[in-house]
């Protein structure tokens, strides 16, 4: 579509754009499953999963896929309706995602790690009739609930019921001794994922709109209040999909992406499984972040001529690169090819080790589940810069505006042209443009006006995300906008602080946050938490911290408090939760 064509002359593309990335492309309007149907029948033979040492092609996924839409369409499911995924990575998530899809109903992944009232309140707000679910998570997150919800059936599965790779004497035992989890699903209408494979395909004529219809939703961090549900569209995830395969250059039949990151979540949704298959390459499914030695030898083992891609948040990184023993994988070095950061900043130490001891090339990304989710990244060809989020990639365009703006009418302070003000003094709410932007928040009509509003006869998405923009285009980040913690009228930016402090030598993570000042002078206070590295643990105290502090940072930006802790907590993703810290602190009540 040529709505999403970029002005050429932006900054951006003058300096560290990859070579043969293409700064704009016609993007074609068309549903998920004719995007999955096209590299189907180009590629039916290759290999497009690997799960629990066990392999799909394409065109076994694919008449899975069809036998299983074909059994929800059977069983009543219509277009426009529900459809629930309580499901750990693996080949039923992937094939009752796309099987949903191909009928024109909604899929929605639950973060399988909820309780049982964030599984109800899910279940609520996207109006869920019909639920697949892990016999093992069951009991726990599901029937203690299931009488205040509107499901009409469940679907349940076994996370080995398609593991070929695991012998039926393996999984027999497996179960038996508790490795493989299972569990008794006993609503009165329940049916056998196994059983609904063996549907013959013969899938309804749906007509999808793939501008308007909705494909997913996809449920927001939650760090700005309860989490709401975002509305992507055919178009938007199909888009974003192939952007990021342009961004890894371009299809490569071959080339397997790794999901540790979970399906549920946009980043995992797009950057692995949607993408993966743009690139006509094979997904590596985990159904949990596994532990790193566990990893690698999975990695060391895998046969990948064309190499591994990536996508997770900077811990997973860091565990690969502090892994003591890496000699023992021999052929690890060169496999890990394209990798992309997100979820939070990247530091320079980390990308460095990463890059030395496994051979690979490691960029930032950027990217928030309103944008599909993928919005920008370094570039993964040639020389890129430590600090920015990187460019926005192809057909993405963004800009700075003032981050007390109420619209966006009055125009950017920064867009990358020649009238751009740049540097730290201009600093504002990042805002974004481009054809994975969501279609909006799921009945939530003040909140959708509020975060997407027109300028220039687009629709652009406010981040919520402050920062700058640097004379060549790309932006450094600060901090998210409700993050922003004011000490005595002054802005101090958390990521800013934690980099500081992760600067010395004894530290390893940190973490900060604003509480009310005890005293009543300044309004917030910045608190620091820190984790030591194990070597150091009770060589350094808070007070030497701040005194070294002192010495790099302007004295109303280092933390009045400080607190040792042995980790800081991190979501699914690894992203840093400031928030639970927060909420724990006494002066936070």
């Amino acid at each position: 579509m040529s709505e999403w064509q970029v002005n050429e002359e932006k900054a951006w593309f003058k300096k560290w754009w990859p070579d043969k990335t293409p700064r704009n492309y016609n993007f074609e309007i068309i549903n998920t499953g004719e995007f999955f149907e096209r590299q189907r029948k180009e590629h039916a033979n290759k290999k497009m999963m690997w799960f629990l040492r066990s392999w799909m092609t394409y065109e076994e996924a694919g008449k899975a896929i069809d036998s299983f839409g074909t059994a929800l369409h059977n069983l009543g499911v219509k277009k426009g309706e529900t459809v629930a995924l309580l499901l750990p990575n693996s080949f039923q998530y992937v094939i009752a995602f796309y099987g949903a899809l191909k009928i024109g109903a909604i899929a929605t992944g639950i973060n399988p790690t909820y309780k049982p009232l964030e599984v109800l309140h899910h279940i609520e707000i996207t109006k869920t009739k019909y639920l697949i679910t892990l016999d093992a998570l069951y009991k726990e997150l599901i029937k203690p609930i299931l009488h205040k919800t509107q499901i009409e059936f469940v679907i349940s599965t076994n996370i080995a019921d398609l593991a070929s790779g695991l012998s039926g004497a393996i999984k027999f035992i497996g179960k038996l001794i508790g490795k493989i989890p299972k569990g008794k699903v006993d609503f009165p209408k329940t049916y056998k994922f196994l059983d609904l494979l063996e549907t013959t395909p013969n899938l309804p004529n749906v007509k999808i709109d793939p501008i308007n219809d909705t494909a997913t939703y996809i449920m927001t961090g939650g760090t700005t209040g309860i989490p709401k549900a975002t509305i992507l569209t055919h178009f938007n995830i199909v888009t974003n999909a192939i952007q990021c395969m342009l961004w890894f250059g371009g299809e490569d039949p071959g080339v397997g992406d790794i999901a540790a990151l979970p399906l549920f979540h946009s980043f995992g949704m797009t950057a692995c499984m949607n993408t993966s298959i743009a690139l006509a390459g094979f997904i590596m499914l985990f159904p949990r972040p596994p532990e790193t030695g566990e990893f690698l030898k999975e990695i060391n083992e895998i046969e990948v001529p064309n190499g591994l891609l990536y996508a997770g948040a900077e811990i997973l990184f860091k565990r690969i690169a502090d892994y003591p023993n890496l000699q023992k994988f021999p052929d690890l070095f060169g496999k890990l090819k394209l990798c992309i950061s997100g979820a939070g900043p990247l530091h320079r130490p980390v990308r460095d080790a990463f890059v030395e001891h496994t051979g690979g090339r490691l960029v930032e990304g950027y990217g928030l589940s309103e944008a599909s989710p993928v919005v920008g990244a370094g570039n993964l060809f040639g020389e890129s810069p430590t600090g920015p989020i990187g460019m926005p990639i192809t057909g993405t365009d963004w800009g700075i505006w003032p981050a007390d703006a109420l619209t966006l009418k009055d125009g950017p302070i920064a867009d990358g042209l020649q009238d751009s003000k740049y540097g730290e003094q201009y600093t504002g709410e990042l805002c974004i443009c481009g054809p994975q932007v969501m279609k909006g928040y799921l009945d939530q009509p003040e909140e959708t006006q509020a975060t997407l509003q027109e300028w220039d006869g687009k629709v652009w998405l406010r981040t919520g995300d402050i920062g700058f923009m640097a004379p060549d285009g790309t932006v450094i980040l600060r901090d998210r906008k409700k993050q922003l913690i004011k000490v005595a009228g002054h802005s101090v930016f958390p990521t800013e602080i934690e980099t500081m402090i992760m600067k010395h030598k004894k530290v390893s993570e940190a973490a900060v946050a604003g509480l009310p000042d005890p005293e009543g002078k300044v309004g917030e206070i910045a608190k620091a938490w820190v984790v030591i590295k194990p070597e150091y643990v009770g060589t350094l105290t808070e007070e030497e911290l701040r005194v070294w502090m002192t010495e790099y940072i302007t004295g109303w930006k280092v933390p009045k408090l400080i607190e040792f802790i042995d980790e800081v907590p991190k979501n699914i993703l690894g992203k840093v939760q400031r928030r639970a810290l927060q909420e724990a602190d006494p002066l936070y009540k």
